[in-house]
């Protein structure tokens, strides 16, 4: 090697190294970055992450409001174990105007999952946090509850228990009949996979079929329908929240490096509280308003389930609300319809 490359690659070797140590330096600073969510201007404003003891295990809990005084909406998240924090301010800036929002991590979830105790998590045992959490933020008062997916059976179920603490029961992707949704799911997933002569697709589908008994089918079956969206329809305004899930700074740097393993681990203990749903025969009242926030191309959890349950209910009220050009998470695809349109059916109910 001539002197004049033996230094070119001294000088590119140091330049690496102190490229290195920076990275280092930077990664170590940043995992010593405690959580932290972007504070809201004025006297009555609340934007602070909270945590709280729920049956025992403390949780994180995001509340954002300009107003304190407001009501409280609840989020109950999806997976389960898809805690969602750092982008939940996407898809709550204009509902923060009229509400507290509060976002919480399930126990098995994001910033609820260090210390969790797997051999007890159950449905059952997070619908009581629901409730616990529910009476706490309420402060004696009631709150508006809306779920996804995952979160909508356990919100129904908590108002199913308590319905004294909820103004009204809001869901979205909302399960109904788990076999039945399943069902319609892989057919539809077929058919398109048939139509676009995808062999691979259909190859590794024909493997499997509903009822699933395992992580691994549902996790087959999930990629394929995102890859021809039926899950999230505007994959597109998905994809744009990456950065966001990134560096949002409502978690840590090791929040969010033990995220997906948590997401994974609530996916496969809660696995048989997932498969044993049937709301059309566990559920037909409500003792509160109902609300069904449903995307048209939803087919994650199949609207026309949700129809057929919305249409046998009797409660004191209850509506289904479309949006024709969005799938299973309305939040993420259409935040701005969706916010309007919760406000507009909800809010009214705490001035009655």
């Amino acid at each position: 090697m001539s002197s004049r490359n033996l230094k070119l690659a001294k000088r590119l070797g140091t330049i690496l190294g102190i490229t290195a140590v920076l990275l280092v330096l930077l990664v170590g600073a940043w995992a010593l970055v405690p959580p932290f969510t972007r504070p809201i201007p004025g006297e009555h404003a609340i934007a602070e992450i909270q945590r709280i003891s729920l049956g025992g295990f403390e949780q994180a809990v995001l509340l954002r409001g300009n107003d304190r005084r407001n009501p409280v909406l609840l989020f109950v998240h999806g997976g389960p174990g898809s805690g969602e924090l750092p982008i939940a301010h996407t898809y709550s800036k204009e509902l923060e105007k009229h509400f507290v929002v509060a976002h919480w991590d399930q126990r098995g979830a994001g910033a609820s999952c260090q210390g969790v105790d797997w051999s007890t998590l159950s449905l059952d045992l997070i619908v009581n946090d629901t409730i616990e959490l529910a009476q706490y933020l309420g402060r004696g008062r009631k709150i508006f509850v809306i779920g996804h997916s995952w979160g909508s059976l356990v919100a129904v179920w908590a108002a199913q228990r308590r319905p004294d603490l909820f103004y009204a029961y809001a869901g979205t992707g909302q399960l109904v009949h788990r076999a039945r949704q399943e069902e319609i799911s892989y057919n539809w997933v077929v058919d398109r996979a048939k139509e676009a002569d995808d062999a691979d697709a259909l190859q590794e589908l024909a493997a499997i079929h509903p009822p699933y008994s395992t992580q691994a089918e549902f996790k087959l079956q999930r990629r394929w329908l995102s890859q021809y969206h039926g899950d999230v329809y505007r994959a597109d305004r998905d994809r744009a929240l990456l950065l966001t899930k990134v560096f949002g700074p409502e978690y840590s740097l090791r929040i969010k490096i033990n995220h997906q393993r948590c997401f994974n681990r609530s996916l496969e203990v809660l696995l048989k509280d997932r498969i044993n749903v049937d709301l059309l025969r566990d559920v037909r009242d409500f003792k509160i308003p109902v609300f069904f926030f449903l995307g048209r191309r939803d087919f994650n959890t199949p609207t026309p389930l949700v129809e057929e349950w919305a249409a046998r209910l009797s409660a004191p009220h209850v509506e289904v609300i479309w949006f024709e050009e969005a799938g299973h998470s309305l939040g993420i695809e259409s935040p701005d319809e969706f916010q309007k349109r919760l406000v507009e059916k909800l809010l009214p109910l705490a001035r009655e």
